[in-house]
């Protein structure tokens, strides 16, 4: 994990590989911000036009120092229109410079920090940057791009004791979104749901949470149908596992669930080839809830926290579950499954009526769920609906932690195209709003809990170019904003 400390030294002084410098947009032009991260006599020389440098958000340029500064680079990262900056412009513009510096030891960023949280959003910036994936890469391959060891941050708030405490914040955040980075990346030969469940033992060690997992024989003592019938198509079990964070006194009682579909070729209703390689990552919701328990541990919030990770893997095979298929949830409600590929609400289905028989104070459902979502929102912007209250603390953790979340209604009127011939329900209806309709199926299983659905399919795995702190593969969304939902029930203790 990258070190982070925080400075109130001149940026010039540092003697970090690279300075990263921050350059907003004016109406005269690209201009440094802070102004005087630089001696007047080196930044005099520091021609931006003729650099090309224009300011704009997720640009990175390099340059050289000349005398008077430390650092052997100056890296200047754009902020957009430096009037509108934001804690999240910074998040950014420090993701953006810390990402192209791989392979170097340190940096040193001297953005524009007003604010403690300004600052904070830097160091977190910084550190969700500083990510490669190389597990699968062999010789210098391996090492290369390694992100940097070290970053330091400049602000004249460098030694208040709350900024520490900021930063610390920071490091569990990014290591729990790196870890789930790692999982959605991993290859499904190597993910598969017993291996997912030992990875979750692992990762529990010495934090205080527990973790307990449901095998075939136990899913089946328990009525689980939704896990059972999605992975009958594998020659590798499903799983159901439990991860519970319990403190003494808890201010708030709250249950998440994943979707843990470790690949998903859609069964018997098999996808386009095209593409199926991204389905390594449909297990990215079970990723984030893992290590947002995980994190709530670590940071010490006094609110208990269950996770349930419904895993499994959808293949075809002479034994997958059918087309027409009918299938009985735990707890006893039957679904017509009129489509394999609509399969991750069925694992969640299991999942939520687990949940809410421990009548938490609130549940969160997060999945890659609807290729529909993509549709309405695009690759950036994830979607929730559910109870009106609950969705809008998720929208605003959301803003709050820098991640995009959009609220969206659950239109009564399409439930009806779920009703079956032969079942209470069934498993897909409505074809257009078909992430509306996902979330209403989901809603039949949480008993009238207070509850959101998180739906991430697109902004789960970037297939595009890497921006800002975001690499390409696994992102990691969804941590922050369930990790800041569960600050906002902390805060109230």
């Amino acid at each position: 994990m990258t070190d982070l400390t925080f400075t109130s030294s001149a940026p010039s002084s540092l003697t970090s590989h690279a300075l990263v410098i921050g350059v907003g947009q004016t109406p005269t032009g690209p201009v440094l911000a802070p102004a005087d991260a630089l001696p007047k006599a080196v930044a005099a020389t520091l021609d931006l036009e003729l650099l090309g440098v224009t300011g704009a958000a997720d640009s990175v340029t390099r340059a050289p120092t000349g005398k008077g500064v430390s650092a052997k680079v100056v890296v200047l990262t754009g902020l957009g229109t430096l009037a509108d900056v934001t804690p999240e412009t910074l998040r950014r513009a420090a993701g953006a410079a810390v990402r192209s510096l791989g392979g170097v030891s340190s940096a040193a960023l001297a953005l524009p920090v007003v604010t403690e949280a300004d600052a904070a959003a830097v160091a977190e910036g910084a550190l969700l940057g500083a990510y490669a994936f190389r597990t699968y890469r062999t010789g210098e391959a391996a090492t290369a791009g390694t992100p940097v060891s070290s970053v330091e941050v400049v602000t004249e708030h460098a030694k208040k004791p709350s900024l520490k405490k900021a930063g610390e914040r920071a490091k569990v955040l990014a290591q729990a979104v790196h870890a789930t980075r790692d999982l959605v990346n991993s290859a499904p030969n190597d993910l598969f749901p017993a291996a997912f469940a030992d990875i979750a033992k692992a990762a529990a060690k010495g934090s205080g949470v527990k973790v307990t997992v449901l095998d075939e024989k136990a899913l089946t003592a328990g009525g689980y149908g939704g896990l059972l019938g999605v992975g009958l198509g594998s020659t590798r079990g499903p799983r159901l596992v439990k991860v519970s964070y319990s403190p003494t006194r808890p201010a708030a009682k709250i249950a998440l669930v994943g979707k843990g579909i470790t690949f998903d070729s859609g069964g018997i209703s098999i996808k386009p080839a095209k593409g199926m390689e991204a389905m390594k990552s449909d297990m990215a919701g079970a990723a984030a809830v893992l290590h947002t328990v995980l994190a709530a541990a670590r940071l010490g919030l006094p609110v208990a926290v269950t996770g349930w990770l419904c895993l499994a893997e959808n293949m075809p095979s002479g034994t997958a579950q059918r087309p027409s298929d009918v299938i009985t949830i735990r707890g006893g409600k039957t679904v017509e499954v009129l489509n394999t590929d609509a399969e991750g609400r069925l694992v969640l289905a299991d999942g939520l009526v687990a949940a809410g028989e421990e009548n938490p104070d609130v549940v969160l459902d997060i999945a890659t769920l609807t290729g529909a979502q993509m549709v309405a929102l695009g690759a950036r912007v994830s979607a929730v609906m559910g109870s009106e209250d609950v969705r809008t603390q998720v929208v605003d953790a959301a803003g709050a932690t820098g991640e995009q979340f959009w609220p969206m209604p659950l239109p009564r009127e399409l439930r009806k195209s779920m009703d079956s011939a032969v079942a209470d329900i069934a498993n897909i209806g409505d074809r257009f709003g078909g992430m509306l309709v996902a979330g209403l199926f989901l809603e039949e299983f949480t008993g009238g809990l207070p509850w959101a659905h998180l739906d991430i399919a697109g902004p789960s795995f970037n297939e595009g170019s890497a921006h800002g702190y975001t690499p390409v593969g696994g992102t990691g969304v969804g941590v922050r904003t369930m990790l800041g939902f569960l600050e906002t029930y902390a805060a109230k203790k």
